[in-house]
């Protein structure tokens, strides 16, 4: 599989550009985030890649950052979610705003995505967060460090990400409480 192309930009088309590498012109569908961020013709450039195969077609498909290649392969393993709708979303959402959106359940910033419905984004929320391992809204916030260590300390125990969310949301704690008092709470609710 080929994980990147570094090359000469040699062209653009609607969807996406062309790269000249080692003599050959590779046609890439990119989102508008990427091409955004191409430069101008003539200007070496890496795009990170995504080959997607078909019965009937190979297509290439580049990002300007590892961040949304992840973004975009995460969103293509989600049921009913295509490579077409996932450069949608590539286009509408930076891979921070897409992990905010996933962290804060955010159905409406998802579904305002043209092809993404209410029930596609319901589905993307659900399956993403847990393949993408991405803490809960709380965790998110600088102030509270001690959820986040009380949160690896349950996955370092062998509990799943979605195992130690539900437990830490079942638990009643405040941002004083010790680290340590967190995790037992959290291990009597998974006990």
């Amino acid at each position: 599989m080929i994980g990147f192309l570094e090359g000469v930009v040699a062209g653009r088309t609607a969807d996406g550009c062309f790269l000249e590498a080692g003599g050959v012109g590779y046609r890439l569908s990119c989102s508008a985030f990427t091409l955004a961020r191409l430069g101008p013709d003539g200007e070496r450039f890496r795009l990170w890649t995504h080959m997607h195969v078909r019965e009937d077609a190979l297509m290439l498909y580049g990002f300007s950052t590892e961040a949304e290649q992840r973004c975009f392969e995460g969103l293509i393993s989600v049921a009913g979610i295509g490579p077409k709708v996932a450069l949608q979303v590539c286009s509408a959402l930076s891979p921070d705003r897409l992990r905010r959106a996933l962290v804060a359940g955010d159905v409406d910033e998802l579904s305002s995505v043209p092809g993404i419905g209410q029930k596609s984004a319901r589905r993307i929320l659900l399956e993403l967060k847990e393949k993408m391992a991405l803490p809960d809204l709380e965790v998110v916030g600088e102030g509270n460090l001690g959820l986040a260590r009380a949160r690896s300390a349950l996955e370092n125990l062998g509990y799943s990400p979605g195992e130690v969310r539900a437990a830490l949301g079942e638990t009643a704690f405040s941002e004083d409480d010790r680290v340590e008092d967190v995790v037992k709470a959290a291990l009597r609710v998974l006990g």
